[in-house]
């Protein structure tokens, strides 16, 4: 069955190789006209006067895109190791951003989230609805067993199973709108068999569905999100376990580790969120390691970068208080889409500045440099006092200071 079969053009869109946003967002090129429902890019806007009704569908579909892509980060952000597909989404955002100075590329995957939470919340539906139903059968075998009645529901119980189940498989072969699930299934097996009798059902379905996944670039963003991950903590680990290393007050070599560990983490807490963005807009490894060029940004637009600095580490520091008390993995799920919504914003501007900043010509003065210099070490100061803090707090001990939730994965655990 396809994802989006309903969408499909005569000849079929081509995904293009280049993945620069500023020509093709989503990297779309078709040799016949796409289809309005192209899964590729989001619709045009129609025009609120003409179309009210349109638009407003348009508008609910866009914030539907909005959550659902947000619930989906936040899904894969509680599951380990697939935790490093929501980093890899996380750092091509953010690097789409910083490579185009634009907002409207902090979402690459707008145009496909409507589709993927309609089927999400279309089968979900249907699922507490045969619940209910099931509920309802057993009830009825626990009051009345070996009755007419009971017997009834189970049967009732089994049909309507089955209605669901090809109702969801319509819904989804019609395009997996959130709409066609709440459609008529006469209408939906209507369209199906109309389709059926005009020939290459199968085939447009199959390109339709091998286009979609492509679109959704898993292993791309899991060897971003990895190459992220492990470039961002060669830069960390050594400030960490220095900081780390203070067990015993009386013992002068570890207080003076945990000194030396604490003025590096300021250093590289302000730099690594820059050279993660200069990593993510370039796709070459050694960017992240190209500590000049980030120095140079900050030459030229220093003010931005402090201020983006403060906000990603102050919208970080809050998420430590989830680490109070070991939790119930059942809870893993209600924790991530706190630890993505604080996160997200924060790389998108992490982006944006670095893009102004590259665009600069020229250098601040130091007349303000040297002040917002002095401004970014002294909050950083304050931030890594409170992460020494946390160990005393947490339920993982000194191991939650490797976490570092702005740079590193977004995970609650």
């Amino acid at each position: 069955m396809s994802l989006i079969a309903a969408n499909q053009v005569d000849k079929g869109p081509v995904l293009a190789s280049s993945t620069e946003p500023s020509s093709v967002p989503l990297g779309l090129v078709a040799s016949e006209r796409v289809s309005e429902f192209s899964f590729h890019q989001l619709r045009p806007f129609p025009h609120p006067i003409w179309h009210p009704l349109r638009s407003a569908y348009w508008l609910f579909e866009l914030a539907f895109g909005v959550l659902s892509l947000f619930a989906l980060l936040a899904f894969l952000a509680a599951i380990p190791l697939v935790n490093f597909i929501a980093l890899g989404y996380l750092l091509e955002a953010q690097g789409q951003v910083a490579r185009t100075g634009k907002f409207r590329y902090a979402m690459p995957l707008l145009a496909l989230a409507p589709k993927l939470g309609g089927i999400a919340a279309g089968c979900w539906f249907w699922w507490w609805m045969i619940r209910q139903v099931a509920d309802a059968a057993s009830d009825a075998r626990l009051i009345a067993p070996d009755t007419h009645m009971a017997a009834a529901w189970q049967i009732g119980l089994g049909v309507f199973s089955a209605a669901v189940a090809l109702h969801l498989l319509l819904a989804i072969a019609r395009g997996g709108r959130l709409g066609l699930f709440f459609w008529p299934p006469p209408l939906n097996a209507l369209w199906l068999w109309k389709r059926l009798q005009q020939g290459g059902y199968a085939r447009q379905s199959a390109q339709a569905t091998r286009e979609f996944i492509a679109a959704l670039r898993i292993r791309h963003h899991f060897s971003l999100g990895l190459r992220g991950f492990f470039l961002a903590l060669a830069w960390l680990f050594i400030p960490t376990v220095l900081f780390a290393a203070l067990r015993d007050t009386s013992k002068p070599g570890q207080l003076l580790m945990t000194l030396i560990g604490g003025g590096m983490l300021i250093v590289v807490l302000a730099w690594v969120p820059f050279l993660q963005a200069h990593f993510a807009a370039q796709g070459r490894w050694r960017a992240m390691f190209e500590l000049r060029t980030v120095r140079e940004c900050y030459r030229k637009a220093p003010v931005a970068m402090v201020l983006a600095t403060i906000v990603l580490y102050a919208l970080s520091l809050p998420l430590y208080l989830f680490k109070v008390a070991v939790l119930p993995r059942d809870v893993y799920w209600l924790f991530t889409p706190v630890f993505i919504a604080s996160i997200y914003p924060a790389k998108i501007l992490i982006g944006w500045c670095y893009a102004q900043a590259m665009r600069a010509e020229n250098r601040a003065s130091w007349l303000i440099r040297v002040p917002m210099w002095m401004l970014q070490t002294s909050l950083l100061g304050v931030y890594v006092l409170a992460l020494f803090l946390t160990p005393a707090i947490g339920a993982a001990g000194r191991a939650v200071l490797f976490q570092h939730h702005g740079i590193l994965l977004p995970w609650p655990f």
